[in-house]
């Protein structure tokens, strides 16, 4: 039986049942809303508006009725909407009017915005736990290729060499900015909506303040209509989930190219990797590859829900049912990254003799020569066109920069010294670097001690 069956002479026709139920999806969150129930149960007995022994009959059923999903053993049928519908009925079904309680002074509309805040609490710890690994195979493997050096590219272009520790420390910046906005996310979701019935409270005495406790949310809502119509905490959480999922696809692009042939900078362990149905040889990157792809997906749930809020009027509209799926589907998709990902890193082969020779190129150390003039009071932007004179001057000539003889760089700038034609090393370009922030071996060694002792503080909740 429906639990709002009383205004109506017939049944939904089946189609319809079929058509507006979420169970098939939102049946995960359960248990917050059990204990949401529980805590609301507990209010409502303290209150003097049900009797201690109704709320003690119905706080004991759900226990039950939680186990009973746990082990598999409780049935879910669309003719029962929601999560929400079938826990009150097997209440109701167990308890009789005792159970027909439990939902006094709530209405759905604040039940589920609660357990979709109990939902995205918890979840959230998880998904940090989740990227938090993912920083700790990127140290590691930083760790141990502190001293390999590769070319960093801009515009896909040989640039500069640069540790490869540098490079993926970069990345393990940007996951830490990815856990500060999911953690910020989370201090703006942790707000108790419940009391704010359908839209504007209730006439009953209900004890918001002693439900926040139980649950241990720091605040409650101010505003009923914005408790239950607002879903800006499901967008920021998908948002922040969109901007992680893009920095995974950059890494990935990062290692689909490095273990590319032409490449050949890394390789990922058989463990890891896939290959062909027709081609015996291949040996493929899929992880990266369907990690990149997955991106799509967040980001679709990301629009997915703006575009379901963007038209909406105060208050509730059914419109809000579709805010789970989507959200739901996000975080499965970064849990199951988050599942492969760090130990793809971790047991990756790298080679640095070939990134060492692809940094080789003397025309990587050209912005270090134009620099050197810059010692000797050239302007740069001059110092960079004398250079560029050269780098055309050896190009003409079938030369490498550092093939470029003491008098033919005078030809070119007068101000070349003997000390110029020693500047053509990564290694020596590497150190040379030595500002904080910078690719130098001390400044990455710095870096390093910094991600050691940052990965054993947890993130404040």
């Amino acid at each position: 039986m429906a639990l709002w069956g009383g205004r109506f002479a017939k049944s939904a026709a089946e189609s319809v049942r079929n058509f507006t139920e979420s169970i098939s999806y939102d049946r995960r969150l359960y248990k917050h809303d059990i204990q949401g129930s529980q805590a609301h149960a507990h209010m409502l007995a303290k209150a003097g508006i049900i009797p201690q022994a109704s709320a003690d009959a119905i706080c004991a059923e759900l226990d039950r009725i939680r186990d009973r999903i746990d082990r598999g053993d409780f049935t879910f049928t669309s003719d029962l909407e929601d999560i929400h519908m079938h826990i009150e009925s097997a209440l109701i079904e167990a308890l009789g009017d005792e159970g027909a309680r439990v939902h006094t002074a709530r209405s759905r509309n604040d039940q589920v915005c609660l357990d979709i805040r109990l939902y995205l609490r918890d979840e959230i710890i998880s998904l940090v736990e989740g990227i938090r690994s993912l920083q700790e195979a990127l140290v590691g493997q930083a760790e141990a290729n502190k001293r390999t050096i590769l070319p960093g590219f801009t515009h896909m272009q040989h640039a500069q060499p640069v540790l490869m520790a540098h490079h993926l420390l970069a990345y393990a910046e940007m996951f830490d900015r990815d856990i500060g906005r999911l953690m910020d996310a989370r201090k703006r979701l942790n707000v108790l909506p419940l009391g704010s019935g359908a839209i504007a409270g209730t006439t009953l005495p209900i004890d918001r303040e002693s439900v926040r406790k139980e649950l241990n949310f720091p605040v409650m809502s101010r505003n009923s209509m914005d408790a239950v119509a607002s879903r800006d905490f499901t967008c920021e959480v998908l948002a922040a989930l969109a901007i992680f999922a893009m920095n995974v696809s950059r890494l990935s692009e990062d290692l689909i190219l490095w273990m590319s042939q032409e490449f050949s900078f890394i390789v990922f362990s058989d463990a890891y990797c896939t290959g062909s149905s027709l081609m015996p040889q291949k040996k493929n990157p899929d992880i990266a590859e369907i990690s990149r792809g997955k991106t799509g997906r967040v980001y679709g749930a990301l629009t997915s829900i703006l575009t379901i809020c963007k038209g909406l009027p105060l208050t509730y509209n059914r419109d809000l049912q579709e805010d789970k799926e989507g959200l739901f589907d996000a975080i499965d998709t970064v849990h199951a990254i988050l599942s492969v990902y760090p130990d793809m890193i971790r047991t990756m082969t790298v080679f640095p003799e070939r990134m060492r020779q692809a940094a080789s190129d003397p025309g990587l150390m050209a912005t270090d020569l134009a620099e050197e003039l810059v010692r000797k009071g050239v302007p740069f932007r001059h110092a960079h066109h004398k250079v560029g004179s050269l780098v055309r001057f050896a190009a003409e000539h079938g030369k490498r920069l550092d093939e470029v003889t003491l008098e033919e760089m005078k030809s070119v700038f007068p101000e070349a010294d003997e000390e110029m034609l020693h500047l053509f090393s990564p290694e020596r370009a590497v150190e040379k670097r030595d500002i904080f922030g910078g690719t130098g071996y001390r400044q990455v060694e710095q870096q390093l001690a910094f991600w050691e002792k940052h990965l054993q503080e947890k993130p404040e909740i």
